[in-house]
């Protein structure tokens, strides 16, 4: 081989190599910005590189369907919001939803041409939540979309598209029964189910449409259901399916299930706390149905449950207000609290009247936890009940860094002892009124001793308690 050659030859290998290391580094770019369990403690998330706690409140479930999204989102990141869920519902519960489908002038739905309305709003939610860092949690499916008198008119049922039949696709012309008895066929058409080779097409293109315009966006997480208690297969071919269709787009995501059982415990659970190969992160917002001390123990029990392979654990929607069905406001702050201190990844206030949604109640519970965690990040300290005395049930929970930090939440005023009989020195105290987001008293403790703390007055409170410095 002449000299000559010999150069063209090494500069096409190269040529490869510098498109190959050039590719590999803008891989390695994107895995690093995009949310997923933070590489130093899995149990939380990061985000472009950086560790961060999910907070938020938000006024409506299929977020990106209402008409005033844009001011929505400046008010979430006004008070230090950075986490909505995104369900794809379109359910016209209020009047200005749309459908995902074209509607034809005799009144039908045609499922293989697209409203473009409808994907519309849905970018405008990716492109305004990515520039406010604003992390989605999508749920692809939700059940209440499909019974009752939401099926009455919804596109996939066959009287209402072009499409096919009830006799075509399984389907009925009604489900009166609440969902959570999954007699419904869309939710058993994969696979190992029925393989409804009727319908799975159109439900792969509305995922396949939906997944073209997330893919391009870094910071969207999804759950494939909402508090399902559908078949286990059900799920796990949808995560592998969305898990799929992103490898192929050169992009990886996280995914998770959300079950219907309130018992954390339950063998519904388990499906994904048992599963990390398929499910990167749990969402145990049923545990917001339970209240004090039982709320607390059972998500410390996940915690332990999966301590061998932790992975994040979200709470997308925290129940409780006034008027609402799951207990009041003092419930709702309660609960949000006892997962923000307990280790929780994510916390969100779930939408009126089931729960507090982006009220001043809820925006102030932000405010505030943003300044706890301006002095004591809830990835450095671990829950830890055991150094307290002289604690009523359900008066006070903790997150420590013994001799370091500790972040004390009062549900509703109190004293306790906090055991710092290992720890002497100098401690600063800072306490932040809940109810308004906003600092309060300052004041300093000596180490050595179990020492008596004492919330300023009654009502939500936290504590961040640090060693001085010197």
């Amino acid at each position: 081989m002449t000299l000559t050659a010999i150069c063209r030859l090494l500069s096409v290998v190269l040529a490869v190599w510098t498109v190959g290391a050039v590719a590999s580094l803008a891989r390695a770019a994107d895995d690093a910005n995009r949310i997923r369990p933070w590489d130093q403690d899995p149990r939380y998330w990061q985000y472009r590189g950086q560790p961060v706690l999910l907070l938020g409140g938000s006024k409506d479930d299929n977020l990106f369907q209402i008409p005033d999204l844009k001011e929505h989102l400046d008010e979430m990141a006004k008070c230090g919001a950075n986490y909505i869920r995104n369900t794809m519902s379109d359910r016209p519960d209020k009047g200005f939803e749309v459908y995902p489908y074209r509607k034809l002038a005799d009144g039908r739905y045609d499922l293989n041409q697209w409203n473009d309305e409808y994907w519309q709003r849905f970018e405008n939610l990716l492109r305004w939540t990515a520039e406010r860092n604003i992390v989605v949690q999508i749920e692809v499916w939700d059940r209440f979309d499909h019974a009752r008198d939401n099926w009455l008119p919804l596109p996939y049922n066959p009287k209402n598209n072009i499409n096919y039949t009830y006799a075509e696709s399984g389907f009925e012309e009604q489900y009166p029964d609440h969902p959570g008895r999954n007699r419904q066929p869309f939710f058993f058409t994969t696979p190992k189910q029925r393989n409804n080779t009727v319908l799975l097409p159109y439900q792969q293109r509305f995922v396949d449409k939906m997944l073209s315009y997330s893919l391009l966006y870094d910071h969207v997480l999804y759950c494939m259901d909402n508090e399902t208690s559908g078949q286990e297969a059900w799920g796990a071919y949808w995560a592998e399916y969305i898990r799929r269709r992103a490898a192929e787009a050169g992009k990886r995501v996280c995914v998770t299930e959300m079950w219907d059982a309130w018992d954390l415990k339950s063998e519904e659970h388990r499906r994904t706390l048992d599963h990390p190969e398929r499910y990167d992160f749990a969402d145990v917002s049923q545990n917001n149905q339970k209240m004090g001390q039982e709320h607390w123990d059972n998500f410390q029990w996940v915690r332990q449950h999966i301590a061998d392979k932790p992975r994040p654990l979200n709470t997308v929607k925290t129940y409780g207000a006034d008027g609402g069905r799951y207990g009041n406001n003092q419930d709702g702050l309660e609960r949000w609290w006892r997962h923000v201190i307990g280790g929780a990844a994510s916390a969100r206030f779930h939408r009126p009247d089931s729960g507090l949604g982006l009220s001043e109640a809820a925006a102030a519970s932000i405010r505030a936890a943003r300044k706890l965690e301006s002095l004591i990040k809830m990835w450095e300290v671990e829950p830890a009940n055991h150094l307290l005395s002289e604690r009523a049930e359900n008066e006070a929970y903790l997150a420590a860094r013994p001799g370091a930090a500790y972040a004390l939440y009062f549900a509703n005023g109190g004293s306790v002892g906090l055991d710092l009989r290992q720890t002497p020195g100098r401690f600063d105290i800072r306490w932040i009124e809940i109810a308004t987001g906003e600092w309060s008293k300052r004041s300093a403790i000596d180490g050595g001793a179990i020492v008596a703390i004492d919330a300023p007055e009654p009502g939500n409170w936290v504590a961040a308690i640090v060693r001085a410095t010197p």
